[in-house]
């Protein structure tokens, strides 16, 4: 994986665009949790979406570790 990336003249961290993946599929399953009703069966809902946000990114940039 990159360290920095190019884009229109611009050096962003490479880890960027996974952060954003990780963003968008944490939308997409706080979404299905809602309507399935897991957030009535967890203590604290928020410290369950940012713990659960935590593992989504530290798998993803573990997997693309070289």
């Amino acid at each position: 994986m990159p360290l920095e990336i190019a884009f229109h003249g611009m050096l962003m961290p490479g880890l960027l665009p996974v952060f954003v993946g990780c963003l968008v599929l944490m939308v997409l399953l706080d979404l299905a949790f809602g309507r399935l009703g897991l957030y009535r069966r967890v203590w604290h809902a928020s410290l369950f979406r940012l713990a659960l946000f935590v593992c989504l990114f530290g798998a993803a940039g573990l997997l693309l570790v070289r």
